[in-house]
């Protein structure tokens, strides 16, 4: 009666030998292959906001200080900039454009506020912005010339403007970690008529200026490429969707806020775009005036292909120390602007709207106020109606007193009131362009929203 068993354990045993055979060793894993770590720093559309601001984006005053009501400003994103480099040996601190217009910092010093502070916090490359070019090529080439780093536009022509020439540059390439790191530029082509660059600056179609710049720093042995692009958000996906060899496109112009954690963000950070030759290109942006500072973390292989990524913009608010070599030099610029910021020129029950979600879109309180006033003054000549873009609605007035720095926060262009004669056709076409964008969400164009007095 055990026969059978004993056969059947010769047969399990034999079984179990040619298991054992057939199974190859295990055999060690494989090492992954060494990954280069980049940490990318960005800020754009910081429109001089040098100290700290409130909701508002006006200049904070102590109550609102101890209220911990207060963003921003140069001192407080110094110390996170400071935090984070000595964390991240291989970091890069980059600017999309538009440090230039919006306080009375910039009224006063014309851009020199904005080059003490980015060459005091350590940049390493920026590009321009519309507002780079609101006064022309004189202010912006002091600029260029007093700063410690590449001021790169790769969509620009600028040879035929002696002031310029020579200082902008089509793209840039930086060391980090032993590995090349190339930046390019790229500015609206708009930026001819909505500033002033002059006569002889030439702003050219942007995809293609990317590829070639692209294409000039590959053959430099580049593979890693970063564009800082003052487009906006939906362009800045088409320009990753269209340009082969981006790896981050760090944007700005629109004022977007790229989130993954908060529930108003319009996309999430980065944004993931696949470029024409299937890899994927990393889209960031860090909304405006400098409340966040935009951090990515991306690892690289050998091949320049993002492998991970990580990140998140950082709001700069009040649990960030501000510090203190940088805060005395904001101090320092700021006493001669102080006079201003206490000259009472008017007074408003309520608290008037700088907000471009509603400037952009909407009839404001703000757009009224402004139309209101215009046409108050040219009816001495005349004129029966007044209006006013939103995207010239820089900041908004809480209610109180209202300063001469509250009024020149809000419209800070130092613009000249023009009258002119419109005939009912023209004044149809008018509205018709006012509105043609408005509902568009990331206030692509938007700023041509017209805000009215006396229309009918």
């Amino acid at each position: 009666m055990k026969k059978p068993q004993k056969i059947l354990g010769i047969i399990s045993a034999i079984l179990l030998v040619f298991v054992l055979t057939a199974c190859p060793a295990p055999q060690p894993k494989e090492e992954p292959e060494n990954l280069f770590t980049l940490t990318v720093l960005h800020t754009n559309d910081t429109h001089a906001r040098i100290m700290d601001f409130n909701k508002h984006g006006t200049t904070c005053n102590d109550d609102e200080r101890g209220e911990d009501k207060c963003f921003g400003g140069v001192a407080r994103r110094a110390t996170e900039i400071k935090r984070i480099r000595a964390e991240e040996p291989n970091m890069l601190l980059v600017d999309a454009g538009d440090q230039f217009q919006g306080t009375l910092f910039y009224t006063q010093y014309k851009g020199k506020e904005a080059k003490t502070f980015m060459n005091m916090l350590g940049y390493d490359a920026m590009t321009s912005g519309n507002h780079e070019f609101d006064d022309g090529p004189e202010i912006l080439s002091e600029f260029i010339k007093g700063i410690n780093f590449p001021f790169v536009v790769s969509n620009i022509d600028v040879e035929d403007e002696p002031l310029l020439r020579g200082l902008i540059k089509p793209w840039a390439i930086t060391d980090k970690g032993g590995r090349k790191i190339g930046i390019i530029g790229l500015t609206t082509e708009d930026t001819g008529t909505v500033a002033k660059p002059g006569p002889n600056v030439y702003f050219d179609e942007v995809e293609a200026s990317a590829q070639r710049a692209v294409d000039a720093l590959a053959e430099w042995g580049v593979n890693i490429i970063i564009a800082l692009s003052h487009n906006g958000y939906n362009r800045d996906m088409e320009i990753a969707a269209a340009v082969t060899g981006i790896d981050i496109l760090v944007g700005g112009h629109t004022h977007t806020f790229l989130s993954n954690t908060h529930p108003d963000a319009e996309g999430p950070y980065p944004t993931i775009v696949e470029s024409p030759s299937g890899d994927s290109v990393l889209v960031v942006t860090a909304k405006s005036w400098g409340m966040y500072l935009g951090y990515l973390n991306v690892k690289f292989n050998d091949d320049g292909i993002a492998e991970e990524w990580s990140g998140e913009p950082i709001l700069l608010d009040s649990s960030i120390a501000e510090d203190e070599e940088v805060l005395a030099e904001a101090l320092k610029l700021n006493e001669q602007i102080e006079p201003l910021t206490k000259l009472v020129v008017g007074r408003t029950e309520v608290d008037l709207t700088g907000d471009e979600n509603i400037n952009r879109h909407f009839e404001s309180n703000m757009g009224n106020l402004i139309t209101d006033a215009m046409l108050w003054e040219a009816k001495h000549y005349g004129m029966e109606i007044a209006f006013y873009n939103g995207g010239g609605i820089r900041s908004g007035i809480q209610k109180g007193d209202i300063t001469l720095a509250n009024v020149l926060e809000v419209m800070p262009f130092s613009d000249t009131l023009a009258t002119l004669e419109l005939t009912g056709a023209d004044i149809k076409d008018l509205i018709e362009y006012s509105v043609s964008r408005a509902e568009d969400p990331n206030n692509e164009g938007t700023g041509r929203f017209l805000h009215f007095s006396g229309l009918r």
